[in-house]
């Protein structure tokens, strides 16, 4: 198989299967699609056959999106959101219940401490590090911890988390780590390739590029293994293997609630994506101009 250069993948990574020849993924504005019969359209919205039915659950060109962004991060699959926010939540509801604990870093955005203080109300609370250390993270870890959760770089704190050592800490107990990686971008850091299991993008920012859409994204890495007793959400799922955690959250979570991209954001992420390489190289090599003036 062909490895690409980061700029090329942003290109030809990942094949395009537009049924007229399109070079690039038009917007499929569509709420919903036809199909030959009712049993069709019952089966794909329904996650037994494989297609399209109701945007609120998936749409050609929001694929398009994720399958990009699966490629970048390094992982097995991805699901689009309408918000950095509603991304974050699916990660972390979907395997959360009442009486779990997060450990979390301590310089992180506003919205997501914010997110933290509203899952209270569901008996799903969180504790801070004081340092973001690995050990720092042990000593908060108790029997209702489910997962710990840090920014690549804290925002607006700017502390850097070493994260295949948070991440070997999380395994050792049991625990999965879910990494916000929005200010570094996969161009800088790729997380599940440093044990992560879960990255999640605000993909409105650099992904983007433009500030012309809201937009968040989650990325599973198909390699942690989920524990029946603490994590029994997912073992109705166990039958999907590496992909129960994608499953579970587009099976329930994720289209109950609603929180899907729309096609014409998910069209202008694929626009803007195409040049997240030139503009994060661009980046550092000003910053390396600044620091040697």
């Amino acid at each position: 198989m062909t490895e690409y250069g980061f700029n090329t993948m942003l290109l030809h990574g990942v094949k395009q299967n537009d049924p007229y020849g399109a070079t690039h993924t038009p917007v499929y504005q569509s709420s919903a699609f036809r199909h030959e019969s009712a049993e069709d359209l019952e089966n794909i919205f329904t996650n037994k056959a494989m297609g399209f039915s109701y945007t609120r659950i998936n749409n050609p060109t929001v694929e398009a999106f994720e399958q990009r962004i699966t490629k970048l991060e390094r992982g097995v699959a991805s699901v689009a959101c309408a918000s950095g926010m509603a991304a974050l939540f699916n990660a972390l509801a979907n395997i959360l219940q009442a009486g779990d604990e997060v450990v979390a870093a301590a310089g992180l955005y506003g919205g997501t401490v914010e997110l933290f203080e509203d899952l209270e109300s569901f008996g799903i609370t969180t504790k801070y590090v004081t340092e973001n250390e690995p050990q720092a993270y042990e000593k908060l870890i108790t029997e209702h911890t489910r997962v710990i959760f840090a920014e690549t770089i804290g925002n607006p704190k700017l502390d850097v988390t070493d994260i295949r050592a948070v991440a070997d800490m999380a395994h050792a107990h049991g625990l999965p780590l879910v990494i916000d990686n929005t200010v570094a971008t996969p161009y800088l850091v790729r997380p599940l390739e440093l044990g992560a299991d879960v990255v999640v993008n605000s993909s409105s920012k650099y992904i983007n590029g433009n500030s012309d859409a809201i937009s968040g994204i989650l990325t599973w890495s198909g390699k942690f293994a989920w524990d029946p007793e603490r994590y029994p959400g997912l073992v109705p799922y166990k039958k999907f293997g590496p992909m129960a955690y994608v499953a579970k959250l587009r099976n329930g979570l994720f289209r109950n609630t609603g929180a899907c991209l729309s096609p014409q954001n998910a069209f202008l992420n694929n626009l803007g994506l195409e040049t997240l390489g030139f503009e994060c190289s661009a980046s550092v090599k000003m910053q390396r101009s600044l620091q040697s003036s």
